[in-house]
């Protein structure tokens, strides 16, 4: 027998699953949160497992599986951020001393404001029949399932990339091997203060309704 969630003749609000609305609500009031303004607490063990697993339930084309995660948390935090200051300035000589000295600054820190960081990697098999591009999107979608996993479980959350993101040093300093990307570095703690909303797209704007030619 169909459940009202599979009947097409019953009344939307219906065929919702247990909880929809609660789950709904969630989705709708996400928003990332400045990396600087995160700090502790952040998830603990059990939490971040179970945000990751959450993550993972992700559409993947073929069953690749073309991501994996890096996690910082405690002093690998503060030793990723000296480790990528050094490199930003072996890998910037050309740039003035000053300005230099400054985004290095910057870099030091970067890992050290949210209690947890966590690298999701892209690893793309340029030799499975999937399309690479395919695969890539994969990996946002963990992205953003990890932002909607840390959201539900009470905590705030960035998704980034930067500098650290592209630099072939930084990458290997953070354990990518050959051919791996890094599709997103996802910054968890608490937000200092609640964030406010921001403006949204306007989906009017955004959508367009198909026709087939003639049928306007």
């Amino acid at each position: 027998m169909d459940s009202p969630t599979t009947r097409p003749d019953v009344p939307a609000a219906s065929r919702r699953r247990p909880a929809a609305e609660t789950l709904l609500a969630l989705l709708e009031a996400r928003r990332s949160v400045g990396m600087t303004t995160l700090a502790a607490p952040g998830p603990d063990a059990a939490e971040l497992k179970r945000a990751l697993a959450i993550a993972v339930r992700s559409p993947d084309h073929g069953m690749l599986e073309p991501w994996r995660f890096v996690v910082l948390e405690g002093e690998a935090r503060f030793a990723a951020g000296a480790g990528l200051a050094r490199l930003y300035e072996a890998e910037n000589q050309a740039m003035d001393p000053e300005k230099r000295a400054k985004f290095a600054g910057i870099m030091s820190r970067v890992f050290t404001y949210a209690p947890t960081v966590v690298i999701v990697v892209s690893r793309t098999d340029a030799e499975a029949r999937i399309p690479a591009w395919e695969q890539e999107l994969s990996a946002g979608a963990v992205c953003m399932n990890l932002l909607h996993a840390v959201h539900a479980l009470g905590f705030d959350g960035t998704w980034l990339t930067g500098w650290a993101a592209y630099s072939p040093g930084a990458q290997a300093l953070l354990g990518l091997d050959a051919g791996e990307r890094i599709a997103g570095i996802v910054h968890i703690g608490t937000a200092k203060e609640p964030p406010g909303e921001r403006k949204r797209p306007d989906l009017a704007a955004r959508t367009t309704w198909w026709q087939a030619p003639g049928d306007a």
